[in-house]
């Protein structure tokens, strides 16, 4: 910022296992977003490393980068970015269709609606189910290519207290049924309860822990 130098993030060093459960929580303007773009390669760091499944990918090209999120990363947001115009079905297939569709696409895709509950609403469109459902499917969508890691922002940040329950619990017995790690962005990490891990980001600083400190409270 002309002749300031700003580190949204600082030596913020930490490891996630297979399987874990992780908040990353932090006031505004700490760099809790800019940690989650880089673990999901939309942003590069200009010094560190970031590795995912052993691989660095601070080494990859654009090209490489694009396929390697595609294959190993699930994103869901805070607010769902369905295509309204599409079914329920054909939402949860548009990660597999953009890496490549194979015979097994729909059969997994109604495996994961299924789980998700939203069996019977399949082929509705996007536009005519309720912004809980509609998360539901985005969790779906997150795990249609069995990735490696889910990236969630905000996600129950949209939808009221008795929905927000619901899709932490999904994403709780997810977790646990697929052991499929989910690193979740919240400004609301009570509303999780008990989870493997919490990251702190801190001016830019990392610092993990399984509960929050008083210090720590969210602003």
């Amino acid at each position: 910022m002309g002749e300031n130098q700003v580190k949204a993030l600082d030596d913020a060093t930490f490891s996630i296992e297979k399987g874990e459960f992780v908040l990353i929580v932090g006031s505004s303007g700490s760099g809790k977003s800019t940690l989650l773009n880089m673990i999901g390669l939309l942003d590069r760091p200009t010094k560190g490393k970031v590795f995912i499944d052993g691989t660095d990918t601070t080494k990859l090209d654009d090209n490489k980068i694009s396929s390697f999120r595609n294959k190993k990363l699930g994103f869901i947001f805070q607010f769902s970015n369905l295509l309204t115009d599409l079914t329920v079905l054909e939402n949860v297939l548009l990660p597999r269709q953009i890496g490549g569709t194979n015979s097994s696409s729909e059969k997994d895709a109604r495996e994961l609606i299924k789980l998700v509950g939203l069996e019977s609403q399949i082929n509705k469109r996007a536009n005519k189910i309720s912004g809980g459902q509609a998360q539901r499917v985005a969790i779906a969508r997150g795990l249609i290519n069995h990735p490696s890691i889910v990236l969630a922002d905000e996600p129950t940040g949209n939808l009221d207290s008795v929905t927000s329950e619901i899709i932490v619990q999904l994403m709780k017995s997810t977790a646990k049924k697929l052991n499929q790690t989910f690193i979740i962005v919240t400004h609301e990490p009570d509303d999780f309860g008990d989870v493997d891990k919490i990251i702190t980001i801190k001016d830019g600083r990392a610092f993990e822990g399984n509960h929050i400190h008083e210090s720590e409270v969210i602003a």
